[in-house]
């Protein structure tokens, strides 16, 4: 592997990050205080039994060891494309696993998604709830300063929570992994909306800023994305100090603009050949026995008339070997459960 290289693929954990080359001149960012990384228990979401065992097992080509590491070395975001079900997600979870980056921040896109959303929640309503209880009982102590009271952002803050991309870009001693999951279903501004963001490192809560204009202080304790860890934000600005490990997933379903694409890595996943079905078969169910081979080359042959994806295969494989089916009853069952994810021509089995 080059020098420069710090992911290799092979799921086990190591601190080769900090071996990380330093970055171009024009990718070094400065934020701070720099923070230290979080530890896996403290997002139970990002340490589910499936996001675990996809991190653990994911099976990595060449190409995409490589592409990891020149977005990782060029601290820019890597686009990953390809069709449902070859592992686009995984990827993120791996690396992190891999090079010990704590809890994956996920921020899943939809058609109504905004830059807004990804940076931090406010909750205005609620905040006027509160004043309207505080004016109702006066003589309830006032919370202390550096815990959302007066002084810090005070009663602003307590109604601000950072999404998934706010939390990414915190000043972190370490790299955050981020993944963005099918940003091809968002809206047509949202990818250049993302530029500014990505290119600069950095962005700016306004109603923070607004409360440090009218107070003493100029810090504010908000929470992150995925926990509650308080983090501190001085004078409504966030910085990073590592770049965050984005992943950005597509499934090829719309055109990005140039500038946007000039901005990532590019990595296209395609369909596993039987060489890599079979390590992704082994690394998820040990050494496949005959049944298994069958249903692998049944699951190729089925490909080449319509999508399917290999959780499909692994969902087969497992139910029948379970199951104690005969050769005709299994492959029916197979059939059953791995159907056409798009419009195909109907097959005749296996």
């Amino acid at each position: 592997m080059p020098h420069w290289s710090v992911y290799t693929g092979d799921s086990e954990p190591h601190d080769g990050i900090d071996r990380l080359p330093a970055p171009p001149p024009w990718r070094a960012f400065d934020g701070g205080p720099p923070l230290g990384s979080p530890g896996e228990p403290e997002d139970g979401s990002a340490v589910s039994p499936d996001r675990v065992h996809r991190a653990q097992t994911y099976v990595a080509t060449s190409e995409s060891v490589q592409l990891v590491n020149a977005a990782l070395c060029l601290r820019r975001p890597l686009l990953v494309t390809g069709p449902p079900g070859t592992g686009k997600s995984s990827l993120a979870y791996a690396v992190a696993h891999e090079l010990r980056l704590g809890p994956v921040l996920r921020w899943n896109i939809t058609s109504r998604s905004s830059l807004a959303d990804g940076l931090y929640q406010y909750d205005p309503l609620s905040r006027l709830y509160a004043a309207k209880q505080a004016a109702r009982h006066p003589d309830r102590p006032t919370p202390e300063p550096g815990a959302g009271g007066p002084g810090q952002g005070g009663d602003v803050a307590d109604h601000l929570r950072l999404g998934p991309l706010g939390t990414a870009l915190l000043p972190y001693s370490r790299p955050r992994v981020l993944l963005v999951d099918e940003i091809d279903k968002s809206d047509l501004d949202l990818p250049n909306d993302l530029l500014n963001v990505l290119e600069e490192g950095q962005y700016e809560i306004p109603e923070l800023i607004r409360a440090a204009r009218h107070s003493a202080e100029d810090a504010a304790v908000v929470l992150t994305d995925g926990g509650d860890r308080p983090v501190t934000v001085r004078r409504g600005r966030v910085r990073c100090r590592a770049f965050p490990f984005v992943v950005l997933t597509s499934n090829g379903e719309r055109e990005f603009p140039p500038a946007f694409l000039r901005r990532c890595v590019r990595l296209r996943l395609r369909r596993p050949d039987r060489a890599q079905l079979t390590d992704i078969v082994r690394a998820h169910l040990g050494e496949p026995d005959a049944a298994a081979t069958s249903l692998i080359d049944g699951f190729l042959d089925r490909a080449t008339s319509g999508e399917l994806a290999t959780d499909q295969l692994l969902n087969a494989i497992y139910l029948t070997g379970i199951a104690g089916l005969d050769t005709d009853s299994r492959d029916a069952l197979a059939e059953q459960l791995m159907p056409y994810l798009s419009a195909a021509a109907d097959g005749d089995g296996f």
